[in-house]
């Protein structure tokens, strides 16, 4: 069934959920959907889908910022599954026709978002680092890195509804939930068809080793080309240790060999917004900039003085990161103790 123009109204935040806790992502884009909806004189929308305890989400939600919340909620939805999720958000869509959904560009996200858009016969901007509003048109302005992240395009979709995109994860901030804001829940039920139940859950096994949350860390140590060698980016882990963070790395580290993808961070990896993020031996390249200036303190360490990296840093160190990074990780950890 297709959208017009003419009849989609309001803007719609799809509410990522994992083992019944909402993730941050929702909120972030929520608080960012607030403002996009006072610009278009609209109502905010969430969509909670889960297996238990939707009234409890439902309420968080509003309290980050939804005039109304759409719960869908049942034991076939405790665990997330395409299928089932496609299904479910594709039907609430139909009923109630937004103009645009937001979803996050996560693991989940990525994966049913695109199902949505196919089955409404509309576009989907992936993989956002911006989201606005044209002030002539009311179209909603994806902005998404192109032509390995040496462009930004700004793209519109003025003829389906509704307009949909994916966002990177600390695109924006996560406002203070407000816990006296009222608002609507809807609670939209739908039995599913065997074809929206095809997958059954077996087990579920966990990764080894150390996991890089670098979207929810509240402290990151980045290395970049000026570490020189893989082997020295154990200076990076021993002051990620010491200040109970994770390890970040620029793309010419990755592209080295240096360390994994899931460590890169910038256009083409991950975008984030700690309290710390210390950048070392990184320049600067405007890639990585876009991946990491929303961070609230930036702490750059390098020997070139001219680096760009110091342009958006709100402290820096010029020097040998070889000799700093020790002599700083000694002094924190000496700090820790007392």
């Amino acid at each position: 069934m297709k959208i017009t123009v003419e009849e989609a109204k309001g803007l719609l935040v799809y509410m990522e959920q994992n083992a019944g806790i909402l993730r941050n992502v929702g909120f972030e884009l929520l608080g960012h959907g607030r403002e996009l909806a006072d610009k278009l004189s609209a109502e905010l929308s969430a969509l909670v889908i889960t297996g238990a305890d939707g009234d409890q989400l439902a309420r968080q939600a509003i309290a980050g910022g939804a005039d109304k919340v759409y719960l869908i909620e049942g034991p076939e939805y405790g665990r997330f599954h395409t299928d089932a999720y496609t299904y479910a958000t594709v039907e609430l869509i139909n009923e109630y026709k937004p103009q645009a959904v937001l979803f996050g560009a996560t693991v989940d996200g990525r994966d049913f978002a695109p199902r949505v858009a196919a089955r409404l016969e509309t576009g989907l901007c992936a993989d956002c680092t911006g989201v606005g509003v044209d002030e002539k048109t009311n179209l909603v302005i994806w902005t998404r890195p192109t032509f390995g992240g040496n462009i930004m395009a700004q793209i519109l979709c003025p003829d389906r509804r509704p307009q949909m995109g994916t966002v990177r994860p600390k695109t924006f901030k996560k406002p203070p939930p407000d816990s006296s804001r009222a608002g609507q829940v809807i609670k939209f039920s739908l039995s599913l068809p065997p074809s929206a139940n095809r997958v059954e859950f077996v087990r579920e096994e966990l990764p080894e080793g150390v996991v890089c949350n670098l979207e929810e860390a509240e402290y990151i140590v980045a290395g970049g080309r000026g570490l020189g060698a893989p082997e020295n980016f154990k200076l990076i882990e021993d002051l990620a240790d010491a200040i109970g963070g994770v390890v970040g790395a620029s793309r010419a580290a990755v592209d080295a060999g240096w360390i994994e993808h899931l460590h890169q961070v910038g256009q083409s990896g991950k975008t984030v917004g700690p309290k710390i993020y210390i950048a070392c031996g990184i320049s600067g390249a405007i890639q990585h900039l876009a991946g990491m200036n929303s961070s609230d303190t930036i702490i750059a360490i390098n020997k070139d003085p001219d680096a760009p990296i110091f342009r958006v840093a709100d402290y820096g160190i010029v020097g040998n990161l070889f000799e700093i990074l020790p002599a700083l990780t000694k002094e924190i950890k000496k700090a820790r103790q007392k």
